[in-house]
């Protein structure tokens, strides 16, 4: 194994010898481009390297094998141990040891040839400088050369535009030398006599060469007006001025015939269609006065404008003289009168564009001549303001017929303007045109529509009083002789009267918002027509108010006559019970016929409310303070309504009480609170008096409870409670109670209680509680009194009365007992 090694060590030195004897050779190439060390130093040492890695090989198997067999192990392992690690390691000395000695030399080659060319690169800068300056020079002398070619240029320029200008002058002056020579000449033609106008250049009477005979004849016109303008104020001219106004008198009548002769053409032309030669015309007679006798001309032999058009337009919308019109079928009319005469217009305005040179005059006069003329004629007849002192009659439509028309020509008269402004009208104020045809009726508008709600008022009032005659004579007979009111049921307040009036009102405001586009203006007439409402609403709520409250006066009027005193007949009394009966019945009638009258009266006023929230105060709000007045206007105009309410009130409680006490009279007897009975089982039973009383007031005031409400309601049934309750206290000190009386008595407490319990009063229901409490005087026994009302000393005074309605007051010295328990009094 010894030999072995020797000789693999003495081959690898022999190889590392061998190869460092060997020339390495490192060129510049290698370092140019994409240069990389590794691949370098990979070129260096590959050659060396294989080997090693192939004994490396070679010792790892070898290693395997030792330690596969354990008797060899320690043998081997020395060996290995004494072979170098790295046996290359001279070698690559040797490579890297040449190769640094030949990068040094090659760095040295490399620092040569940098200093030769920084040499190189210094003496091609310094002359590549000496050229830039030279350059620059060069450069410099060619912007001044330039500079003077642009200076030299822009004289010649100036010289030649300068002649250009004499040029153009002179040649302006030579053809307006020429034209005025030729007008000279024209005008001399014209200057020649008076009225001759036979002797003019051929050009005048050319009808090809119109167009131009009537511009030169403008301008002979100018000149020779001018001329005379001038020289007309100075007495040595007069000779020449008398010349020129030949020149001028000839040139008029000169443009006289030209002109008619062109619209006669122009006319021909338009019964034949022929565009092209009414828009030649046309143009010509554009010269004229602007064209303004053309336009004029064409315009007024429009056939809209005929006089049989314009009558057939009063027939369509009047329809026969013997009718009266009405609003929808006026409405309808000029609908399609307006339609047609815009469809006419606009066919008019496409002719009209095609013809004339300035085609929005044409339409302004065309537009102007149908609102100045057409409509205006057919409004006339339309709307004949009535009188207001001799309004017409409601049969013949009265003031509202005029009023409604008058809405429905001005917004159908305002929707043609719109219509026609979209067709087109030129620069004419159309709005303000249609706004003029109706300044006359509108000055007056607001007095003719309050007049007008007053008319309406009047009539309906007319008509009900009417029905109510009618009605009165059928029915009257049998309700006098049955001793009932005369008010009937066809004169109470009726909420659709109410409603008719608001209708009324609704339809004269939407005419205030049609003619009053200005806010303040609106204000200022909603708030009259408003209170045209408000006066009418009042007028007729009180009145009705009034109607009912007669009703109630008349049924007392029946009762004090028929009032009687103690000494009469048994058959008088019993016809006065009869009548008596009769004049109740007209009590109860009147009472209910009063408080439908209150309901309705109510009902009125909510809707003039709920109108009022509804259409009026938005109309109001914009004009500061208006709404607040409104308002007040209307609780002011209600006020009326609202005393004649409080005063009938008032008259039903007095007839309630009245039948009350009439009954109590009537029905109420001694033996009912004295019983000759008395210790016997008492009757527990109301009285036949209270019996009959609380059926009365279940009955009457069931229209009470249905006709009043809120404060009212509250108000009314608390004063008639406390009526009832003095009635009541007042009716009971005239009867004599004893023990079995007095239950009575408090049975018939307790019922009229229940029944008042239902006003929801409460002052009421302590009231008669504390007659169900002093009625317990009767019952208790008379040492017993003292204790009674121990605990209610505020009914003492009220209590000692009753006590003295005791039966046995007098006998059992109750007199005497009271003033020594009560003292004071």
């Amino acid at each position: 194994m010894k030999e072995i090694r020797d000789g693999i060590k003495s081959n690898k030195i022999s190889s590392s010898e061998s190869f460092s004897s060997q020339p390495l050779v490192l060129d510049i190439e290698d370092f140019k481009g994409d240069f990389s060390f590794d691949a370098l130093f990979g070129n260096l040492v590959d050659e060396l390297l294989p080997s090693f890695q192939e004994e490396d090989a070679d010792s790892l198997e070898l290693n395997n094998n030792i330690n596969g067999h354990d008797s060899l192990s320690n043998g081997r392992s020395t060996q290995v141990q004494s072979n170098p690690l790295f046996p290359e390691v001279d070698s690559l000395l040797s490579v890297f040891k040449n190769s640094c000695s030949q990068l040094v030399e090659l760095r040295t080659q490399i620092d040569g040839r940098l200093s030769n060319l920084k040499k190189d690169v210094a003496s091609q800068d310094s002359k590549h400088r000496k050229t830039l300056g030279e350059l620059e020079k060069g450069v410099d002398g060619l912007f001044d050369s330039f500079a003077r070619l642009d200076s030299r240029i822009s004289s010649v320029g100036q010289t030649a535009a300068k002649i250009g200008d004499h040029l153009q002058s002179a040649d302006s002056q030579r053809e307006t030398a020429s034209q005025t020579m030729e007008l000279i000449k024209y005008l001399m033609e014209f200057n020649s006599s008076p009225g001759d106008l036979m002797e003019l250049s051929p050009l005048f009477s050319d009808d090809s060469r119109v167009a131009e005979a009537a511009a030169i004849a403008q301008k002979l016109r100018s000149i020779a007006e001018d001329d005379i303008g001038r020289q007309g104020v100075t007495m040595q001219n007069a000779t020449a001025s008398r010349g020129l106004e030949v020149a001028v008198g000839n040139l008029q009548e000169y443009c006289n015939e030209l002109e008619n002769r062109l619209l006669s053409r122009f006319d021909a032309a338009s019964q034949k269609r022929e565009l092209s030669t009414m828009a030649e015309c046309a143009k010509i007679l554009s010269q004229f006065n602007r064209g303004t006798s053309a336009m004029q001309h064409y315009v007024g032999l429009r056939p809209m404008f005929d006089v049989e058009v314009m009558n057939a337009d009063t027939r369509l919308v009047l329809g026969d003289q013997d009718s009266l019109p009405s609003p929808s079928s006026v409405s309808r009319a000029l609908s399609s009168l307006y339609k047609d005469i815009t469809d006419t217009v606009r066919k008019e305005a496409a002719t009209i564009t095609a013809v004339f040179p300035s085609p929005n005059d044409v339409m302004s006069i065309l537009v102007q001549r149908v609102m100045e003329d057409r409509v205006p004629k057919l409004l006339e007849k339309l709307l004949v303001k009535p009188s207001l002192v001799h309004p017409p009659p409601m049969g013949e439509g009265g003031l509202l017929l005029y009023l409604r028309m008058l809405a429905v020509g001005y917004e159908k008269t305002q929707e043609l303007a719109k219509d026609l402004r979209s067709v087109g009208c030129g620069d004419l104020d159309i709005e303000g045109l249609t706004e003029s045809l109706f300044l006359d009726h509108k000055d007056m508008y607001i007095e003719y529509e309050q007049a007008s709600l007053k008319q309406l008022y009047k009539a309906k009032m007319e008509e009900l009083l009417s029905e109510s005659q009618l009605s009165g004579e059928s029915t009257g007979s049998i309700g006098r002789s049955k001793g009932a009111s005369i008010s009937s049921s066809h004169q109470q307040i009726s909420v659709t009267v109410v409603t008719e009036f608001v209708r009324w009102n609704e339809e004269a405001i939407s005419r205030c918002i049609l003619f009053s586009p200005q806010a303040s203006n609106l204000a200022a007439n909603v708030k009259t027509v408003f209170t045209c409402l408000l006066d009418q609403v009042s007028q007729y709520t009180t009145e009705g108010l009034e109607r009912a409250r007669d009703g109630l006066t008349e049924a007392a009027a029946l009762r004090e006559r028929f009032v009687l005193g103690t000494s009469v007949s048994r058959r008088v009394a019993a016809a006065a019970a009869s009548a008596a009966e009769a004049a109740a019945a007209a009590g109860e009638s009147s009472f209910r016929s009063f408080m439908v009258a209150v309901q309705r009266c109510g009902s009125s006023v909510a809707i003039v409310q709920q109108y009022f929230a509804n259409s009026i105060s938005r109309l109001l709000l914009p004009v500061d303070g208006a709404h607040a007045a409104s308002c007040e206007e209307m609780a002011t105009a209600m006020s009326s309504a609202e005393g004649a309410a409080y005063k009938g009130l008032q008259q039903c409680i007095e007839t309630v009480m009245a039948e009350v006490e009439r009954l109590l009279s009537a029905e109420q007897k001694a033996t009912d609170y004295k019983s000759p009975d008395d210790g016997i089982v008492p009757d527990h039973r109301p009285t036949n008096a209270c019996i009959r009383v609380v059926a009365y007031l279940s009955r009457v005031l069931e229209a009470a409870f249905t006709a009043l409400e809120g404060l009212n309601k509250q108000a009314f049934l608390t004063e008639l409670g406390n009526r009832l309750h003095k009635g009541l206290s007042n009716h009971w000190q005239k009867y004599t109670f004893n023990p079995s009386g007095g239950l009575r008595l408090k049975r018939d407490i307790t019922e009229y209680g229940d029944f008042v319990r239902s006003f929801n009063a409460p002052t009421v229901d302590e009231k008669f509680e504390s007659l169900s409490i002093m009625a317990n005087v009767f019952i208790v026994a008379p040492e017993s009194l003292s204790s009674l009302f121990e605990g209610t000393p505020s009914i003492l005074k009220d209590a000692q009365r009753f006590i003295q309605l005791r039966e046995d007051y007098k006998s059992a010295k109750l007199a005497a007992k009271l003033s020594s328990l009560w003292p004071s009094s």
